[in-house]
């Protein structure tokens, strides 16, 4: 075997791909730029790096379970002037996962509240932690399934430990005394320890009508609102201005 083969089968033992990938290029390189030892090693070790970085980006991308790709950037703040931008772009930095609070995003129908979630948790992810997305209701009844299953331990471990859990839809309807407790479970293990996101219709001051039991509701309450930063979002609805255009240019076609 020749030293080229050598090299790509010690490469391709050790995982080492991303050197394997790039090195005729950076052969071609060090040679072409007379780069030394040292600068072609670590053009190399970069190389490698970069590419593992680049897998557990996308892993973590695709364990958060996003409905969609989406991000800031993407975001058309000037859609909604009463949107908080400085403060949402400020809680782009996920300080606030190290000081383990909450986020409440909160407004009708519309107004980007599941997107500006999706893309924090984006970022969150681009940035090294674990997320999770789910929907309030497909958490309550996954929850309620590993009953059926005998994974309900399994289960409440995933929404307790991901150090940053995203519930959307929070309060479309009253909660169960069984959905109660598991939300209780849920804030109480990750309380002091993990950040969670909620996205919901309501304000904070109606949720508490949505628990049958008061006491459990003033547990819960204490711990989610602690710390929390609320951004209210208000103004006009992205789908309906986005069918009120549809239709426009339905009319204006229908005029031709």
């Amino acid at each position: 075997m020749n030293i080229d083969g050598q090299i790509e089968n010690k490469l391709k033992q050790l995982r080492l791909v991303g050197m394997l990938e790039t090195l005729p290029v950076r052969l071609s390189q060090a040679e072409e730029n007379r780069s030394g030892y040292l600068d072609f090693l670590m053009t190399l070790v970069e190389d490698e790096y970069e590419r593992r970085q680049s897998r557990q980006l996308l892993k973590r991308l695709k364990g958060a379970g996003f409905e969609e790709e989406k991000t800031l950037e993407g975001f058309n703040f000037s859609f909604n002037p009463e949107i908080p931008v400085q403060k949402v772009k400020q809680l782009a930095n996920c300080a606030y996962l190290e000081r383990r609070e909450n986020i409440f995003l909160l407004g009708p129908v519309g107004v980007g509240k599941t997107h500006i979630a999706q893309a924090l948790g984006h970022t969150a992810c681009r940035m090294g932690y674990e997320v999770l997305f789910c929907k309030a209701v497909k958490m309550f009844r996954d929850l309620n399934g590993g009953r059926a299953d005998n994974s309900f331990e399994n289960k409440i471990k995933r929404y307790t430990s991901v150090e940053l859990l995203i519930i959307d839809d929070f309060g479309l309807k009253p909660l169960t005394s069984i959905h109660a407790d598991d939300f209780h479970e849920v804030v109480t293990e990750r309380y002091l320890k993990h950040s969670t996101i909620f996205t919901s219709n309501r304000t904070i001051e109606e949720w508490q009508v949505l628990f049958p039991d008061p006491i459990i509701a003033n547990s819960i309450m204490d711990r989610i609102a602690h710390n929390g930063h609320q951004i209210i979002m208000t103004g006009e609805s992205y789908r309906t201005k986005g069918k009120t255009n549809l239709k426009k240019v339905d009319e204006e076609k229908g005029g031709e």
